[in-house]
């Protein structure tokens, strides 16, 4: 990349010099910079305000070789550092979705101290519409034919121990990082009919009237949702633009994708109710429509539904004649039962125990003992516990979701939401994946905004084995909701496909939204050991995990595992010793030491440690007999006391209870299982032969060459001489 003689950019505190290709601070200290790092934030400057392909920016910088994009991503990263960005802040270089990267500061080129003309370069970005991130995903998987499950060879929470960490892998609501950078992300093409509700003012006396505040915003947002000619950005994404902080309306509107913001605020005195909200043209900022509302508490329905429709009408939004009925129906008409029924739904929104959900949980009952017809609570009380029975198998749970849900259907056949909670228990709970689908099709067509629809029927069609589907609705999830950072959706299915390059950026993508999750830093280190085969870049990953999480589950055992594939023993050792007791969700600790042992060789030390917890698995198989998510980890424990033949009928078992055609997503999960208890029980052809097959299967976990390189349960094939030729062969095609 010549450069002409003595060219220089300036931008915020930072000047880059071309002709000394350096990178200087305002007070003139050079930033180290590697060429190809200087080369990509040349190409950034000179381009400044575009968007610019990743293909685009490759060719720019390595033109005469073919590398990863994860090259390109790293090379990004180590510019953000550079300019003082901490993750997830975007202050100069902007991650377009789907696209690239734009440039965002003001640049000032000069030469020879003089003030250069505008370039082209500089112009206005150009008016086209780059394709969704997912939407691009599909076009490279080449043509057919949950966060990574680290080792835990523990496998699975052991109900009989009560220790389950209840976690809403989606819906579950995190203290909101800041606000996204006031910057548009790139010149794309937004609807017009498109609207963002951002979160509303408490102007009440009592702050903790806070539930009841977000409960008007939410049930303004779910009304406007219902409307299918409206595009209306989720809960989520637009929470994260907290009341009372400065606002960029502009930046926000083309960050959520929206043509239009609501604004409002809400004053509660008692039983009297004062409601503000204005309509904002985000592309103008320019104010559309406002108005105030003093009515009573028992209006707040009213207010929800004039509100909702005002701005259709604004936005001159088409109703069906079903729209508009939906719009009128007041949920209930005892103001107690929705004003806990609005506590409810917030606590749903914060849980992150097993303890707040089951008090969300009572107090949905509470609002049911005082309005039996309360449809839209009924429904909502059933996802929670089809939710609560998936993540902690109680069987109660299950029972309660299902007559909640059919409940909810009896008061209200058409109600959205009870179609929904239905379709949740035929996938939670039953299984029965094309019934699921059927019940969150007539939900979508109530419910055309709800993101949660086309991201459950992804994790369905997952299961399905119907990989492109599945990514298809990721992207309409992602559309609806683009601030979300959602680990579970796109970045794990490209990872479990083994698509090494489009996992990362999905990774890379989803982080820049929220840093703070382990369970984002651990599959990015997943991906990258799959890629380099080291454990020390994966290592180093995942200290960027933040320390008030390290000592979550997720990030426990990746730094486990990767300790034990480097074969440093003491620092497992100490990485199972300083877990906290909630490691047990991944098993007992005495389970991952005599793991230890056995990799040391030291079996007589292994053999009491796993006496000691052979009957805790027993009994939680017992419990659950038909559950392979408790079947195989006793297999494996049998396995590893050399209970051979114990070890393999049980994880056979497991592995007839989750069949691939019945579960694509976790089935072979089991069937890696099985080929655990062939490795560690002797019968190295059969573990051979099954792993050969599984390296070409989709989600297959820690089915990589750099697992089977480095895992040391693996050690007992070494000296097999098909094993030796999977181990030196390059990595064979994921068949999907």
């Amino acid at each position: 990349m010549p450069a002409p003689p003595s060219q220089i950019y300036e931008f915020g505190d930072f000047r880059v010099d071309v002709a000394e290709r350096q990178l200087l601070r305002g007070d003139g200290t050079a930033v180290p910079l590697t060429p190809r790092v200087f080369d990509t934030l040349r190409y950034l400057v000179e381009h400044a305000g575009r968007v610019l392909d990743k293909e685009m920016l490759m060719e720019a910088v390595w033109p005469d070789c073919a590398v990863e994009e994860n090259n390109l991503t790293q090379n990004i990263s180590t510019l953000r550092r550079a300019f003082g960005d901490s993750p997830g802040t975007q202050r100069y270089i902007v991650t377009v979705p789907g696209r690239g990267y734009r440039f965002v500061p003001e640049v000032r080129p000069h030469e020879n101290g003089a003030a250069l003309e505008e370039p082209a370069a500089l112009a206005p970005p150009e008016e086209t519409a780059p394709a969704p991130l997912a939407d691009r995903r599909l076009a490279d998987l080449p043509a057919k034919r949950q966060m990574p499950r680290p080792i835990l060879l523990a496998g699975v929470a052991l109900v009989a121990l009560g220790a389950i960490i209840f976690f809403f892998s989606r819906g579950r609501t995190l203290t909101p990082v800041a606000a996204p950078p006031p910057h548009a992300p790139g010149a794309v093409l937004i609807p017009a009919k498109s609207i963002a509700v951002l979160p509303f003012e408490n102007l009440s006396d009592d702050k903790q009237n806070a539930y009841f505040v977000a409960g008007v915003q939410d049930e303004i947002l779910s009304n406007l949702a219902r409307i299918a000619d409206l595009k209306v950005t989720s809960r989520t994404s637009a929470n994260l633009y907290m009341s009372g902080q400065p606002r960029n309306l502009r930046a926000i509107g083309e960050q959520l994708g929206v043509a239009h913001v609501l604004e409002g605020s809400v004053q509660r005195a008692g039983n009297h109710l004062r409601v503000h909200v204005q309509l904002i043209d985000a592309r103008s900022d320019t104010h559309l429509w406002a108005q105030t509302y003093d009515r009573d508490l028992a209006d707040v329905f009213a207010i929800q539904s004039e509100i909702a429709s005002a701005i259709a009408n604004s936005l001159q939004a088409k109703l069906a004649p079903e729209e508009e009925t939906r719009l009128a129906i007041k949920p209930t008409e005892n103001t107690e039962a929705y004003l806990l029924y609005l506590q409810a739904n917030e606590l749903v929104r914060v849980a992150r125990s097993k303890v707040e959900a089951d008090n969300a949980d009572k107090i949905y009952a509470q609002v049911i003992a005082l309005d039996p017809h309360f449809a839209l609570a009924i429904a909502r009380a059933s996802i929670l516990n089809s939710l609560m029975y998936h993540v902690g198998r109680e069987p109660e749970r299950k029972e309660r979701a299902r007559a909640l849900a059919e409940e909810a259907l009896r008061l209200a056949p058409n109600l959205g939401e009870a179609h929904l909670a239905r379709g949740l228990c035929f996938y939670r709970i039953d299984r029965d994946y094309d019934a699921a689908l059927k019940e969150l099709s007539i939900a979508g067509a109530a419910l055309p905004n709800d993101s949660e629809i086309p991201y459950s029927s992804g994790l369905i069609y997952r299961r399905q084995g119907r990989w492109r589907d599945a990514l298809a609705m990721f992207a309409r999830a992602e559309n609806l909701d683009p601030r979300r950072a959602n680990f579970e959706g796109a970045p794990t299915t490209l990872r479990v496909l083994r698509q090494w390059a489009l996992a990362a950026e999905a990774y890379h993508h989803a982080l820049e939204l929220q840093p703070n999750l382990p369970e984002g830093w651990a599959g990015l280190a997943y991906v990258q050991f799959a890629q380099s085969g080291s454990t020390s870049l994966a290592s180093e990953t995942l200290s960027r995990v933040p320390e008030a999480q390290k000592n979550k589950p997720d990030a426990v055992a990746a730094r486990w595992d990767y300790a034990m594939m480097a074969r440093d023993f003491a620092m497992a050792e100490r990485i199972a010793a300083d877990a906290p007791d909630e490691f047990v969700v991944l098993g007992p600790k005495q389970f991952f030491r005599a793991c230890i042992a056995l990799a040391r060789g030291d079996s007589a030390q292994a053999q009491p440690l796993l006496e000691e917890v052979l009957p805790l698995y027993e009994l939680s198989v017992r419990d659950h007999p038909d559950d392979p998510k408790f079947v195989a980890p006793l297999a494996k424990v049998y396995a590893l006391l050399g209970r051979k033949e114990e070890a393999i009928r049980t994880a056979r078992r497991a592995v007839e209870l989750c069949p691939e055609t019945k579960d694509a997503a976790n089935a072979p999960d089991y069937a890696t299982n099985l080929a655990f208890v062939y490795a560690q029980s002797g019968e190295v052809d059969q573990a051979v032969t099954l792993l050969s097959h599984l390296l070409t299967t989709p989600a297959a976990e820690r089915v990589t060459l750099a697992h089977l390189r480095l895992g040391w349960e693996w050690d007992p094939l070494r000296k097999d001489p098909r094993f030796q030729k999977i181990l030196e062969d390059p990595e064979p095609k994921t068949v999907y």
